[in-house]
C-alpha cells in the first residue's frame, strides 16, 4: 500500500503531508480495479482507458491518472499547474491530470521503489524468463516475503504495476524484464533498481524487431550493466551460452556463472528426464555435490533450476531452503498435458514459440514413450533467422516424430525441411489454420499417441487442444 503523498512526490517534487489517501495498487484495466486502487487511463491504439474511468471508480478505485478530458462529473486535479502547499484534495474518487499517464505511472513506481528497503532480482533472456521467475520466487519465499510480477507483466507498463504491489513489508521482488528495443531494459532497471540480474540465454525471438542475435544480446546486457558494483551487485550468467558468457566484461558487479560446464561456479551433470514426472540431476558447488529430483519437465529445465539455485546462493539461503523451494514448487513450464477422447496425450505448449523453445519441447516429446506426433505452427518475429529457425525445427521434428502437421504459411518451411531431411512426404502435412488440424487429428489419433502442439500465439493453436481435450 502507498499513499497519495507517495504519488504526488515524484510527480510534483513536493511532499503533501495532507495527502493521506491510502491506495492499494495500480491497474490499467477497469475490470481489475479493487477498493482503494489507482486506475491509470492509457490511451491505447484499440482501447482508450479514459472511457472507463467511471467504471473503475464503480469497482472501487479511489484515484485515476488521466491525460485527456473525461466525464465532467468526475473531480479533476490538474498537475500540469503548480498546486499550493496546503491544497485541499477531493474527499471522494477523483482524477489527477498529467501530461502522459504512462510516464506518470513510471515515475510513481520508481519513486515508490526508492522508498523501500528490499532486494530486487531482475531476470531477462530470450527463453525461460517466466519459468525462471516463478522458480526463483519459490526459492526466495522460503526465507523472505517475496513479490513477483504476475504473468508476463514485464514491460514499461507491466513492471511499474508490479512495483506498486510492493509494500513496506516486502523483502524481495522477483521481476521479469522483457526486451523489444534498445534501451528498454535500462529503463526498466532505472525503475526497479535490481541488485541481482539473471540472464537466461540469447535466442532469435524478436530478431525481426531487434535485427540480430548480437543486437538482442546487447539489449539484454543492459540488465547487468545497470547492476550496482561489487560487492552489492551480482550478475548470474549462463556459462553455456556463448553470447551470455562474455557479459562479464560489461558489468562491475560480481559474476556468478551457472551451466553444465565444470568451469561454471554452479554446474550440473547426471541429467535424467523422467518424462512428465520431472527431472533428476546432480549439482556441484565449491566441492559439494547434491543429487535431486524436481517437478520441472524436460532436460532443458535443469538450467531453470540452476538459475533458482544460483539466486538462492547469492542471496544467502541455506541448501535446505533452496532444495525445499525447488521441490515444493507448483510452477511448471507453460506446457500442460491433457488427454483426448481417443486416449492420446496432448502436450499443450501453445502460449508462444521460438526455435529454441520449440526444440526444447520436441526434445521433451522424444522423452515420453508412445507414437510421437508434432503439430507445429510458424514462429513470428524471427527476422533474418526466419528460414534457418524454421528449418532447424523441421529437421529436429523429422528425427523425433512419426507424423508432422504444420500450421500457417511459415509452417510450410518446417514441413519442407522435415521432408528434405528424409521424412516421408505422406507423413507431413501443412494446414492454413488451426481449425483444419482438429479434424485431421480426430481421425489420426490413437490410444498411446503423444502429441506436441506448439506455435506462435497469433496462430491460436490453443483451439486445437480445446477441441480435442476430454474432461476428466
Amino acid at each position: 500500500m502507498f499513499t497519495l503523498a507517495d504519488v504526488l512526490a515524484p510527480l510534483t517534487g513536493k511532499r503533501y503531508e495532507n495527502a493521506s489517501l491510502i491506495l492499494s495498487e495500480a491497474v490499467i484495466d477497469s475490470r481489475q480495479a479493487i477498493p482503494a486502487s489507482l486506475f491509470v487511463a492509457i490511451a491505447g491504439d484499440r482501447v482508450d482507458g479514459h472511457e472507463y474511468v467511471q467504471a473503475a471508480f464503480k469497482n472501487g478505485a479511489s484515484l485515476a491518472f488521466i491525460q485527456k478530458e473525461i466525464d465532467p462529473s468526475i473531480p479533476v486535479v490538474d498537475l500540469r499547474q503548480p498546486l499550493s502547499p496546503d491544497f485541499s484534495f477531493p474527499a471522494g474518487p477523483f482524477a489527477l491530470r498529467v501530461e502522459d499517464t504512462t510516464v506518470a505511472l513510471q515515475k510513481v513506481a520508481a519513486g515508490w521503489r526508492r522508498s523501500l528497503d528490499l532486494r530486487v532480482i531482475g531476470i531477462t533472456g530470450s527463453v525461460g524468463k517466466s519459468t525462471t521467475k516463478e522458480l526463483v520466487a519459490d526459492v526466495m519465499s522460503q526465507r523472505y516475503r517475496t513479490v513477483k510480477n504476475l504473468g508476463n507483466l514485464n514491460n514499461e507498463i507491466g513492471l511499474p504495476l508490479t512495483l506498486l504491489k510492493l509494500t513496506r513489508g516486502t523483502q524481495c521482488a522477483v521481476t521479469e524484464m522483457g526486451f523489444y528495443v534498445s534501451g528498454e531494459i535500462r529503463q526498466l532497471c532505472e525503475m526497479a533498481l535490481p541488485q541481482v540480474g539473471i540472464i537466461t540465454n540469447i535466442g532469435t525471438v524478436h530478431a525481426e524487431r531487434a535485427g540480430s542475435q548480437e543486437i538482442i544480446a546487447k539489449g539484454k546486457s543492459e540488465l547487468v550493466q545497470s547492476l550496482p558494483s561489487a560487492p552489492y551487485g551480482t550478475a548470474i550468467l549462463n556459462y553455456d551460452d556463448p553470447l551470455v558468457r562474455p557479459m562479464n566484461s560489461l558489468t562491475k558487479a560480481n559474476i556468478f556463472y551457472y551451466g553444465l560446464d565444470p568451469k561454471a561456479d554452479l554446474w550440473a551433470d547426471s541429467l535424467e528426464s523422467h518424462g512428465l514426472e520431472g527431472i533428476s540431476f546432480r549439482l556441484h558447488y565449491r566441492g559439494e555435490k547434491f543429487s535431486m529430483r524436481i517437478p520441472l519437465i524436460g532436460r532443458h529445465s535443469v538450467h531453470t533450476a540452476l538459475r533458482a539455485v544460483a539466486a538462492g546462493l547469492v542471496e544467502g539461503l541455506t541448501w535446505e531452503e533452496i532444495i525445499f523451494g525447488l521441490k515444493r514448487s507448483s510452477n511448471q513450464l507453460r506446457l500442460v498435458a491433457v488427454k483426448t477422447r481417443q486416449g492420446a496425450l496432448l502436450l499443450d505448449d501453445t502460449y508462444n514459440a521460438s526455435p529454441e523453445s520449440t526444440l526444447a519441447a520436441l526434445n521433451l516429446l522424444s522423452e515420453i514413450p508412445g507414437r510421437h506426433i508434432a503439430v507445429l505452427g510458424g514462429m513470428f518475429e524471427l527476422g533474418p533467422y526466419e528460414r534457418s529457425g524454421h528449418e532447424m525445427v523441421g529437421i529436429r521434428a523429422s528425427e523425433i516424430a512419426e507424423q508432422i502437421l504444420t500450421v500457417g504459411e511459415k509452417g510450410k518451411m518446417i514441413a519442407e525441411a522435415a521432408i528434405r531431411s528424409g521424412m516421408p512426404a505422406q507423413k507431413v502435412s501443412n494446414f492454413e489454420d488451426a481449425e483444419q488440424v482438429v479434424e485431421t487429428l480426430r481421425n489420426l489419433l490413437q490410444e498411446g499417441d503423444v502429441v506436441l502442439v506448439k506455435g506462435s500465439h497469433g496462430l491460436r493453436m490453443d483451439r486445437i487442444v480445446a477441441n480435442l481435450e476430454v474432461e476428466e
